[in-house]
Formats: C-alpha cells, structure tokens, sequence
C-alpha cells in the first residue's frame, strides 16, 4: 500500500477535477504538464502512487479554483468550508 494511501489529497483531486467537468487530461494540460506524461501523471496522483510537489498542486488549484488548503484538509466538511470560502471570495 502506498505511503500517501491516508492522504485525502487524491480523492480531493479526482472529485475536484470531476466537479469542474475535466478530464485528466484537460486538468494536465491546464496545469502546465507535458502532453506525454499527462494522463499517467494525474492518474498517479488521483490513485496516489506519487504526490504533486506543492507548485503543481498550487497550479491544479488554481485550474479548478480552489484554494490549496481543501486538497490537505483531512476533515470533510471543513474541506467543503474552505471551498465555498473561496466561492465567496470569488464572488466578492
């Protein structure tokens, strides 16, 4: 089992990516990634085999627009509290 397998970064990832109706490809690309690595990359990262360095997950976040601190929070619905935080910075 993998190291990161607690981390709920992947899950956030993925449930991320899907909410904002991209598909992993589309997110890596754009993130910046290069197209020869994108898919195995974010799948990676989704399954949690490896974790993005803290400047690819800012550049995720910023793609699907939320703020770095959802993909750590351990807590559901503090996760969601720093979401819509965000939305209504967004808005404001």
């Amino acid at each position: 089992m993998s190291e990161n397998s607690q981390s709920p970064l992947p899950r956030r990832l993925r449930e991320a990516r899907k909410a904002a109706k991209l598909t992993q490809e589309e997110l890596g690309r754009k993130a910046g990634l290069e197209e020869s690595v994108i898919s195995s990359r974010i799948s990676q990262y989704e399954n949690g085999v490896h974790t993005p360095d803290f400047g690819m997950l800012k550049r995720f976040a910023e793609v699907l627009e939320l703020p770095t601190a959802y993909f750590y929070c351990e807590e559901d619905d503090l996760a969601e509290k720093i979401k819509e935080f965000k939305a209504q910075q967004n808005d404001g």
